[in-house]
């Protein structure tokens, strides 16, 4: 990490137009920092120090894409990956889980992907049932997951099962899990399949995408200093507002009319690139840390 110092003590004469984006910074660090596991900033503009590397193959799961070296988290992630693989494993069909992106090995903004999956609390499990837990690093990096969506995401396809339902249902009953995020079809498919109790699918929420993977977002740690949480979801199940996602799929709300009297709209600006300074102060000893 020594070059990454040098990179950094000189930052304070660079002009702020000049200073290279964090995403470089933090995009070649290779493995975590040497210090107590912390998340500093929000899911979106932090890092992570004290990683854990989830371990390539384990008995009831295998980090997929290995090559982008995102497969490290805060250690209550990585934990909370196995314990979920291991329910998986029990699945009739199932051996356990294939997993895609943590985060880097100091969190941050990625070279390419994601916005989130900053300070290692957020992880993409990805859809396709495991059949075998031997793939190789190759295999890993041509094989494809499934997408489960239909009518773009309005509807579930015959790719989904039960067992998809019972792997998020798990993920939303673990205690340290704060949203799920999964295309809008499928929390519907799920609202309309659920018949006991219901309070796990509050944690369930629509969004765009997210039909090959769904995406994990565990809350801070308690006492976790630094660390921003987002706000919980709205109380009850959500399956009303899931079903608005879908209505308006199905049919797409007409745009307001334009008033031709109003002036003409600026194009937005494009948005400015994330620096080492925009995020939280700690970030900077988290790249220093060897």
């Amino acid at each position: 990490m020594r070059v990454i110092a040098i990179v950094l003590s000189a930052l304070v004469a660079l002009p702020l137009s000049a200073a290279p984006e964090a995403k470089q910074l933090f995009g070649a660090a290779q493995k975590g920092s040497n210090q107590r596991a912390a998340s500093f900033g929000s899911y979106s503009k932090g890092c992570v120090a004290g990683t854990e590397q989830l371990p390539e193959t384990g008995p009831t799961w295998q980090a997929m894409r290995l090559s982008r070296n995102r497969n490290w988290g805060h250690p209550e992630t990585i934990d909370f990956i196995k314990k979920l693989s291991a329910k998986a494993a029990r699945l009739p069909g199932w051996e356990g889980l294939y997993v895609g992106d943590i985060s880097q090995p100091r969190g941050g903004p990625m070279l390419s992907g994601h916005r989130s999956h900053q300070i290692g609390l957020d992880v993409d499990i990805w859809m396709l049932p495991p059949n075998r837990l031997n793939l190789t690093r190759r295999e890993r990096e041509n094989i494809s997951s499934i997408s489960l969506r239909r009518a773009k995401g309005a509807y579930i396809n015959e790719n989904f099962t039960r067992q998809h339902m019972e792997v998020m249902k798990a993920a939303a009953k673990d205690k340290r899990t704060a949203r799920i995020f999964v295309f809008p079809g499928a929390k519907v498919a799920m609202c309309n399949a659920e018949k006991g109790n219901r309070k796990w699918l509050r944690k369930i929420r629509p969004w765009f995408g997210h039909h090959y993977h769904f995406h994990v977002r565990l809350a801070c740690p308690k006492n976790a200093k630094g660390c921003i949480n987002q706000d919980p979801p709205p109380k009850g199940d959500g399956c009303a507002d899931a079903q608005k996602w879908v209505d308006d799929i199905i049919n797409p709300p007409k745009p307001k009319p334009r008033d031709p009297n109003a002036p003409k709209a600026k194009p937005k600006p494009p948005r400015r690139a994330i620096i080492l300074s925009d995020l939280p102060t700690q970030c900077s000893q988290v790249l220093q840390s060897r």
